[in-house]
């Protein structure tokens, strides 16, 4: 996500953390007491059995997404503009040959309209618009990939009616967070998350996926940013982030397809000129196309 900064006129990116969850398969004492490490090592084979799945189905669908770029009162009500963004989106991944780790999948937007208009040549991202390209979040649970994160087992419950299981996760390693400036934007990327993954049950599939910092990640501002008496620091307190997800379903021929529903995110960012922001994303009219080149449409995405 992104947040202008309160000095100079810059700017800072905080993308969701969309950024590749990789994970590890190391086990909690709950994990142990819900039945041990076989178990749990079990779940996520399953599960990351189930994303691949999903990636390679998802690159034969694409979607529109709507976002909404909302700032908000110390109340965290409502205050402000709101920026809207209609893309076409679509994922990329090429799996790997056996035993190789696989590239990373990634989402890619083309931008439709801007606040209801189409685009205008010469019309510019704004610095708070998400990335044309980006981290696709459930590559987390890839085998392979599992191996910076730590699982302990959650519990059990339910989600959207559904009778789920979670699994808790947290960044092993301290990596420090990357830091990439381009002109008066700057990109953050968190070196330390921590989140919740929900499972259904019956088809081991993902339908919920939460992140939120581990601590306060403080962003140093560059000199010729920082304007005179201005601070020279970026501190970001808050970058939680939801994302949800229901089956779609494919006729001709007949197919479910666990896909994005939405994700939110709320930022709180210390030196911001907007310090706190809600970002939403909402996932509409589902297209697969076969390979015959037929497209086939989706309902909507059940409430």
């Amino acid at each position: 996500m992104r947040v202008k900064v309160n000095a100079a006129r810059s700017f800072v990116l905080l993308p969701l953390s969309f950024c590749l969850l990789r994970s590890t398969l190391t086990l909690s004492a709950a994990a142990e007491q819900r039945g041990g490490s076989d178990e749990v090592a079990a779940l996520l084979t399953r599960i990351g059995d189930r994303v691949e799945h999903y990636y390679a189905r998802a690159q034969s669908v694409m979607c529109l997404e709507t976002v909404r770029l909302q700032p908000m009162a110390s109340d965290f009500v409502p205050a402000g503009r709101v920026r809207e963004l209609v893309y076409e989106l679509r994922v990329a991944w090429e799996p790997a040959p056996s035993g190789d780790v696989p590239p990373e999948p990634t989402v890619t937007r083309l931008i439709r309209t801007i606040d209801g208009r189409t685009p205008r040549a010469g019309d510019e991202p704004g610095c708070m618009d998400p990335k044309a390209v980006a981290s696709e979040p459930l590559a987390m649970l890839l085998a392979g990939r599992r191996h910076q994160y730590a699982f302990s087992w959650g519990g059990t419950g339910r989600t959207d009616r559904r009778a789920t299981v979670m699994l808790d996760y947290k960044t092993l390693a301290s990596p420090v967070s990357e830091i990439k400036w381009r002109g008066e934007c700057v990109s953050i990327s968190p070196g330390q998350t921590q989140g919740r993954v929900w499972v259904d049950v019956a088809s081991d599939d993902v339908v919920r996926l939460d992140e939120r910092l581990v601590r306060i990640e403080d962003v140093p501002i560059p000199r010729e940013l920082t304007r005179p008496g201005g601070p020279g620091w970026l501190t970001v307190e808050r970058a939680d982030s939801s994302i949800r997800y229901r089956p779609v379903i494919f006729h001709d021929p007949d197919e479910t397809v666990m896909l994005p529903y939405s994700i939110e995110t709320l930022t709180t960012i210390r030196g911001a000129a907007v310090p706190r922001r809600r970002e939403t994303h909402l996932f509409s009219k589902y297209q697969r196309f076969l390979t015959d080149v037929r497209v086939v449409q989706g309902p909507a995405v059940p409430q």
